[in-house]
């Protein structure tokens, strides 16, 4: 990629420098891509902004939402959270296939 980079809305377009949605490949630069897995929440949680307690709660999810799986890690889901599409964090426990 050359040039100017307008970059997506990191609040609606999964992309960090080690990973982003396969959607964004040549969008985005990251080291990996990953096609979103989808999930649904099974018990009220709420979407943080990074993987951490202390971290800023940008929403709640209710059990039935769906979540669009990107990386799973340390206990920490990240990916697409509801139908807003919203990114962010979640306890991976909150999920299920």
């Amino acid at each position: 990629m050359a040039g100017r980079s307008n970059q997506p809305d990191p609040l609606t377009h999964a992309y960090r420098k080690d990973l982003a949605d396969i959607a964004l490949a040549g969008r985005v630069i990251a080291s990996h891509y990953a096609e979103p897995a989808p999930r649904h929440v099974i018990s009220a949680s709420e979407l943080r902004i990074a993987a951490s307690e202390g971290s800023e709660v940008i929403g709640t999810l209710q059990p039935g939402e769906p979540f669009d799986l990107l990386d799973d890690s340390l206990g920490w889901a990240w990916g697409y959270a509801g139908d807003a599409r919203r990114v962010g964090y979640v306890r991976s426990a909150t999920l299920t296939a």
